[in-house]
C-alpha cells in the first residue's frame, strides 16, 4: 500500500510550504487508494513549543487536512533510535567521535587557510584502541557518527527531478546521528520513523536535497527499504527570495489567512496550483477533485512565486459561488456595522453590490463604512473632487428637488448622465467627482444604488460639503 507523510516541527507557525508539502503528499496517497499519515517531529527539546503543535494542528483542521491513523509524536520513541544507533556501533557503520569544540574549530580553521570545503574530516575513523581508552578514561564526552566509507554516489530517482547523483564527499563529511546526550539528530530518526511506519514515497522541499542524500546512506547502513523520494520547487517571493518568517513575516504563516477571512478552499486549491498543472487545465477544483487526476510528474521543477493578486482571485472565485445567506454567515465575525438599519432587500442589494470586490471577509468594513461614517477624501483625490465642481453643482440641484425620488436608483443614474451628457463630460470627469464626494473612493457599486442607500440627508450633506 502507499503510504505518505507530513512530519512538521513544531519550532515554528505553520507555514505555506509546509502545508503545500502536506498538499502534495496527500494527493498522492488519496490519488491511490493509499493513506496519508501525520508525524510531529519534536526531538529538537530546545525549540519545539507546544503552542506550536496547537497551532499546527489546528491549520490542517482548518484546511480540512485530515490524515489517517493517530498523530506520532518522535519525542516519543526515543528507545526505538537507540536500538538502531548500537546496531550500527555493533556493525562498525558508525563509531564514537570524541573531538571537542575548540578541535573542530581548528579543524574548519585550517580548511579555510587552504580553501577547502569545511566540513568534517572523518578523524574518528582512524583512533587507535589507545586514543580511544585514553578518552574514555578522562571521561570525554562524544557523539556517534554515521561511517560513510570511501567516497560514493548516492543516487536516486526523484519523482520531480528526475535522476539524482550526490557524492558523499560534498555532504560534509560523516554525519552526526546522536548528539553527545542521547539525543538522536534529524536525518537519523526520520529514517528510523519513516521505515517504523512503512512510508513508500516523501516527498518534501528541494531544499532536503543533502539531507536525502544523507538519509539514504542511512537506510543502506541499516539495510532499510528506502522509499521513492520527490523534492518539490520552494516558494520564493516575486525578488526571488525564499519565502519565510523571519524575512517576510505573516505572508508565510497559514495563521495570517485563517484571520483575515481567506476560505480555506481557496487557500488549498491556490497551494495545490502554484506547482502543479492540471491535466485538463482545469484551475477550480476541490481537494479531492485534483486527486482523480493526480500526476507527480506534472509538479514544476521551478521555483513557486509567491502571488497575493494570484491567491486572491481564487478566494473571490469561491466567494462568488455563495447565496446571500451564505455568504452573510462568513461576513457575521468580521462586519462591525449595524445592517438592520437597512431594509431587507437593501441589505441583500447592498452585499450584492460589494461582494465583487472582495478579496476577503475582513474587507467587508472598509466596502460599507461610508454608508456609515463620514470619511476623508485622501488629499491625491481632492483635485478631482475640485474640478468637479460643476458636476457636483447641476447634481445637488436635481436631489434637492421638491419629491425628488431617492428610492429609485435607476431614475438617479440616469440623472447623472444627463448632467454628464449636457457637460459633454467623459465617464471619468462625470463619475469621480461624484463617487468621491460621496463615498471618499474613486470605485464601488453603481453610483444611483450608493445615493439611494445613503438616502437624503447624508447625500446632500456630502455634495454640499464639496461645492
Amino acid at each position: 500500500m502507499i503510504k505518505t507523510r507530513i512530519a512538521p516541527s513544531p519550532t515554528g507557525n505553520l507555514h505555506l510550504g509546509t502545508v503545500r508539502t502536506a498538499l502534495y503528499n496527500q494527493l498522492l496517497a488519496k490519488s491511490l487508494a493509499g493513506k496519508f499519515c501525520f508525524r510531529l517531529e519534536d526531538t529538537d527539546r530546545t525549540r519545539s513549543n507546544e503552542d506550536f503543535t496547537k497551532e499546527i494542528i489546528e491549520g490542517f483542521k482548518w484546511l480540512n487536512i485530515d490524515w489517517d491513523g493517530d498523530m506520532v509524536r518522535q519525542s516519543e520513541r526515543g528507545s526505538h533510535y537507540q536500538e538502531y544507533v548500537d546496531q550500527l556501533i555493533a556493525n562498525s557503520k558508525a563509531y564514537k567521535c570524541y573531538a571537542n569544540a575548540e578541535e573542530l574549530e581548528e579543524m574548519r580553521k585550517a580548511q579555510r587557510a587552504k580553501k577547502l570545503p569545511e566540513g568534517y574530516d572523518n578523524r574518528g575513523r582512524k583512533l587507535s584502541t589507545e586514543q580511544i581508552k585514553q578518552y574514555e578514561s578522562d571521561e570525554r564526552k562524544f557523539v556517534i557518527r554515521l561511517n560513510l566509507g570511501i567516497d560514493r554516489n548516492i543516487e536516486w530517482n526523484d519523482v520531480v527531478r528526475g535522476p539524482m547523483s550526490i557524492n558523499t564527499k560534498d555532504i560534509g563529511g560523516d554525519p552526526i546521528i546522536q548528539k553527545f546526550d542521547g539525543q538522536v539528530l534529524y536525518n537519523f530518526a526520520v529514517v528510523v520513523d519513516d521505515h517504523a511506519m512503512e512510508m513508500t514515497h516523501v516527498f518534501r522541499g528541494e531544499d532536503h536535497l543533502t539531507n536525502t542524500a544523507k538519509q539514504i546512506a542511512i537506510y543502506q547502513a541499516l539495510d532499510f527499504q528506502q522509499p521513492i523520494f520527490g523534492h518539490l520547487p520552494l516558494i520564493f517571493t516575486k525578488d526571488k527570495q525564499k519565502l519565510s518568517k523571519r524575512k517576510h513575516g505573516d505572508i508565510a504563516g497559514v495563521d495570517k489567512y485563517r484571520k483575515e477571512g481567506y476560505l480555506p478552499e481557496a487557500l488549498v486549491n491556490y497551494l495545490i496550483a502554484t506547482s502543479y498543472s492540471a491535466i485538463d487545465d482545469t484551475e477550480i477544483y476541490s481537494l479531492d477533485e485534483s486527486a482523480k487526476t493526480f500526476d507527480p510528474h506534472r509538479i514544476s521543477k521551478s521555483p513557486a512565486i509567491y502571488d497575493i493578486a494570484k491567491l486572491n482571485w481564487f478566494n473571490r472565485e469561491y466567494i462568488s459561488k455563495f447565496s446571500h445567506d451564505e455568504l452573510m454567515a462568513h461576513l457575521k465575525p468580521y462586519l462591525k456595522y449595524d445592517l438592520s438599519v437597512f431594509t431587507e432587500t437593501q441589505q441583500t442589494d447592498l452585499i450584492d453590490a460589494i461582494r465583487g470586490n472582495l478579496n476577503k471577509f475582513d474587507e467587508i468594513n472598509n466596502n460599507v463604512s461610508y454608508f456609515f461614517d463620514d470619511e476623508e477624501i485622501e488629499e491625491k483625490q481632492i483635485k478631482f473632487v475640485d474640478e468637479g465642481k460643476p458636476v457636483l453643482n447641476k447634481l445637488l440641484d436635481v436631489l434637492s428637488a421638491d419629491g425628488f425620488d431617492f428610492s429609485n436608483a435607476s431614475q438617479i443614474k440616469e440623472e447623472i448622465n444627463k448632467i454628464g451628457e449636457e457637460l459633454g463630460l467623459k465617464a471619468k470627469q462625470l463619475f469621480w467627482p461624484i463617487r468621491l464626494a460621496l463615498s471618499s473612493r474613486s470605485h464601488g457599486p453603481d453610483l444611483g444604488f450608493v445615493i439611494s442607500l445613503l438616502g437624503k440627508d447624508k447625500s446632500l450633506a456630502r455634495l454640499s460639503k464639496h461645492v
